[in-house]
């Protein structure tokens, strides 16, 4: 068995990741859920490194021996493409890769909410996507661009780590940036962007200060912003994005982001009880009331706002999660274990819940 067998094999069974690891078989992970190829024998060193590096060009196995750690994107035939971390333990190499699909699916294909339309017909302003990794970002995110993409006549350009999603200009024209190979930083780049004339520009992940400080900035000048953070909730990410400043610049970077931002959306991948995941959602628009929450540094209040404003879009992740409830798509054990607020879902569902905690 090859490498281009085992990326076969994750295609065919609509699965999400590979990991390449010394000392178990090849495993894959399907649904979410972990899965040795069966029949598949444990890997020795010599041979997790003989699956790996076919995957990587002479730059980049020079990169992963200094650096111990790589991020690549690879593509593969007309299957897709994957976005690949080569890295070592316990001193053997070893490698996870995410499979991009080759065709982005739309807001309707993914069932995103209705007031995700909204979001592409914003001129400016920030739209962040966040939750942990591995729970469709950046699928979501291509949704929007590639909506954008259909519509508009824009200058779209996309800063990315590695590049993820390959998009065909149609009204838009789209330039794709990769860190470490078309820019040396997510800073620089961003800065940079403010010189080449975008309309709309999507930061793979504000990872540090510096990037959410020039995200920002690119946001009030004029352009529309889409961007990532690992956070769970909403005023969570508000909170993240206010506190990696120091104390004295906190309360400028409240009132910046309380002009620019648009909306913040936290999603989760949910696992169905008849197979398959599909998405719960957080939604918080930037109302005039969640932009003087955020200018007062009144983060705690935002949930409140957000379960009283149902009729603009706005939904808990709770709620969302209630409707596959109603759906007879999660059973009410199971929502419990993603919820964020296992009061509120107690609410919504007219009694107690049991079942896990998060």
């Amino acid at each position: 068995m090859n490498i281009h067998d085992i990326l076969d094999m994750l295609v065919e069974q609509n699965g999400s990741d590979v990991h390449i690891i010394t000392g178990i078989p090849p495993t894959l992970r399907i649904d979410g859920e972990l899965q040795p190829i069966p029949g598949a024998p444990s890997l020795t060193k010599d041979q997790a490194e003989a699956l790996i590096v076919p995957l990587m060009s002479q730059e980049q196995k020079d990169y992963a021996l200094i650096n111990k750690e790589i991020d690549f994107g690879y593509s593969y035939k007309d299957k897709g493409r994957f976005r690949i971390n080569v890295y070592h333990q316990r001193d053997t190499m070893a490698a996870a890769l995410r499979l991009i699909p080759a065709k982005i699916k739309t807001i309707s294909d993914l069932q995103l909410p209705d007031v995700f339309h909204q979001f592409t017909n914003y001129h400016q302003g920030l739209v962040l996507v966040t939750g942990p990794t591995g729970e469709g970002k950046s699928t979501t995110l291509a949704a929007l661009i590639e909506e954008i993409n259909s519509t508009r006549g824009e200058h779209i350009l996309t800063i990315e780590d590695p590049v993820e999603f390959i998009y065909t200009p149609k009204k838009s024209i789209i330039s794709q940036r990769e860190i470490n190979h078309d820019t040396n930083g997510w800073d620089i780049a961003l800065r940079s962007a403010l010189r080449e004339d975008p309309d709309v520009v999507l930061v793979g992940e504000m990872r540090d200060r510096e990037t959410i400080a020039a995200a920002i900035t690119v946001a009030e000048t004029g352009h529309l912003v889409f961007a990532t953070l690992h956070t769970a909730t909403a005023a969570q990410t508000i909170d993240r994005i206010i506190d990696v400043f120091p104390a004295h610049q906190q309360g400028q970077i409240r009132q910046q982001l309380a002009a620019s931002l648009q909306a913040v959306v936290s999603q989760r991948l949910i696992s169905l009880a008849q197979g398959g995941r599909t998405a719960a959602f957080e939604v918080m628009l930037a109302t005039s009331a969640v932009r003087n929450l955020i200018r007062e540094g009144k983060t705690y209040q935002l949930d409140n706002v957000i379960q009283t404003s149902g009729e603009l879009g706005m939904m808990l992740i709770e709620t969302s999660l209630m409707q596959l409830v109603q759906r007879g798509a999660l059973s009410l054990e199971k929502a419990h274990d993603y919820a964020f607020r296992p009061d509120e879902l107690a609410r919504l569902s007219g009694g107690v819940v049991t079942g896990g905690s998060n």
